[in-house]
């Protein structure tokens, strides 16, 4: 069952608060790696996205938390499937996240590792980025996509009782986090990882070889 709904979009250190979550024994949790780990999980996504809630719950079965994309689109939906779940708003300055995701999530070079995957599965993976797409996501210009960013942090926190709700900034470390979940302070490091160089290193393996390593 969920005990924590990754609300915040990707590209707000949402790798990094994967590896803190399950090293706090938040495990497994969902993140939109595990996505591309596994291809078939993409037609459930995308009626999960159409707005099938049967298909949500399947998306997230086995999960204690979610993170990222695609399940960040469906915080509304993922409170009403579990109440009792703790939301986690992962934020970023609105100018830095626009840099970090046209640099990445939104690169043109993506089009390139969408078609081959498309090509690999069927299409599959496609029409879930087209279900996201009815959502706002993709790149609709600097401003445009910064209000999409901005407005939806807004929606979040407007709806999300407070006792309920943790808007975190990666920097903000183990701390904060813990209070939240209840958790003990670990004494190794918030882990950073996932940073936009380690995603150009990812894509370009992806492409050169194939392997997936986010």
């Amino acid at each position: 069952m969920v005990e924590v709904i990754g609300a915040g979009f990707g590209r707000t250190g949402t790798m990094s608060l994967h590896s803190g979550l399950e090293t706090l024994g938040y495990a497994p949790c969902h993140h939109m790696k595990e996505v591309l780990g596994n291809l078939g999980s993409t037609t459930v996504w995308a009626d999960a996205l159409r707005g099938d809630r049967e298909a949500l719950r399947t998306a997230v079965a086995g999960y204690r938390a979610t993170l990222d994309f695609p399940s960040c689109l469906l915080w509304r939906e993922m409170m009403e499937l579990f109440p009792d779940a703790k939301v986690l708003l992962s934020v970023r300055d609105p100018e830095s996240w626009y840099h970090s995701a046209a640099a990445t999530i939104f690169n043109p070079v993506m089009e390139e590792v969408a078609a081959r995957l498309a090509a690999s599965d069927g299409a599959v993976t496609t029409d879930m980025m087209t279900a996201m797409a009815e959502h706002g996501f993709g790149d609709h210009g600097k401003d445009e996509t910064i209000a999409w960013f901005v407005q939806h942090n807004k929606d979040v926190m407007a709806t999300v009782p407070e006792d309920k709700l943790l808007v975190y900034q990666v920097s903000d470390g183990w701390e904060p986090l813990c209070e939240f979940l209840g958790a003990a302070v670990p004494q190794e490091p918030f882990p950073r990882v996932n940073d936009s160089a380690d995603f150009a290193e990812n894509v370009d393996r992806f492409l050169s070889d194939g392997s997936i390593g986010w």
